[in-house]
């Protein structure tokens, strides 16, 4: 592709479902992944939906108009393989949402062996495993890497410090491989505070990590950081906070914290005040 000094008609949105090649959503057959793959079904994009559940992805595709839903581990390299080979099925691969996660809450001591592992093994090594395949399948025109990620990764956040962790590890994975990447390939973190989905539904109420989510204020629906990430492709922004307050707020306590922890406390009352509101 001749470099024009600007971005193909794909990456602008004015795309048609002869030029907006293949997208890969990993986790999409529910929450922020079916919100996404809905978006870049609507961009043109020949969506295929990697998930655990293979007989939900399917049906999600089927319901959405993607092209394909595919059972996938995201914690086996050789799932991503599979993946990428079925996106090369339906045209030239263009973007890839490294999307699935889990998220188990609690004090790292609280935390079973287990949990540890997965915890790391999905969200760090998930996305790790999905950006390496993404490059290796990207084809001379480039393409974006959108990897979900969390306000949580941008500083402290007792009672999520496994979560947090990995969340950190995922920002920073994508700058280094943005900065390594080849000329045409650009990758991106979407960093959103409390979505309404089932992982935080699947949590706590009464442990602080439940309760630091809400003192957020409003609980942002799948939609919205859907809407946030696929505004991602063809951009330079590397990392997008949603909301951009909460981002900064967490970003200026990790300057400083051992002035911050006094303030857990209060936040922790305050989303407390937010679930009885809540229901």
């Amino acid at each position: 592709m001749p470099d024009t000094g600007e971005f193909p008609a794909w990456l602008n949105g004015r795309v048609t479902s002869t030029d907006a090649g293949s997208a890969v959503v990993t986790g999409g057959a529910r929450g922020i992944g079916r919100a996404i793959a809905e978006r870049l079904v609507a961009r043109g994009h020949r969506v295929v939906i990697g998930d655990i559940d293979g007989d939900v992805a399917a049906a999600t595709a089927a319901e959405i108009g993607a092209s394909s839903g595919v059972a996938m581990d995201v914690r086996d390299p050789r799932s991503h393989d599979l993946v990428a080979a079925e996106a090369a099925r339906h045209g030239v691969l263009r973007a890839w949402f490294n999307n699935a996660g889990v998220g188990d809450d609690g004090q790292l001591a609280e935390l079973e062996e287990e949990q540890v592992r997965r915890l790391v093994e999905v969200n760090l090594l998930g996305c790790a495993w999905g950006t390496r395949t993404a490059l290796a399948a990207f084809g001379s025109g480039g393409g974006d890497i959108v990897n979900t990620a969390s306000v949580a990764g941008l500083g402290a956040v007792p009672g999520y410090s496994v979560y947090a962790a990995t969340k950190a590890a995922v920002v920073s994975l994508t700058m280094s491989v943005d900065a390594e990447s080849p000329k045409g390939v650009r990758v991106h973190a979407v960093c959103p505070d409390g979505v309404d989905t089932a992982l935080l539904a699947g949590q706590d109420p009464t442990r602080m990590g439940s309760q630091l989510v809400h003192s957020g204020g409003r609980i942002l629906t799948p939609e919205e950081v859907a809407e946030a990430a696929v505004g991602l492709l063809g951009s330079r922004r590397v990392v997008r906070t949603v909301p951009t307050w909460r981002g900064a707020l967490m970003r200026g306590g990790a300057l400083a914290p051992s002035l911050s922890g006094g303030s857990y406390a209060l936040f922790a009352a305050q989303g407390r005040r937010a679930q009885r509101k809540r229901g």
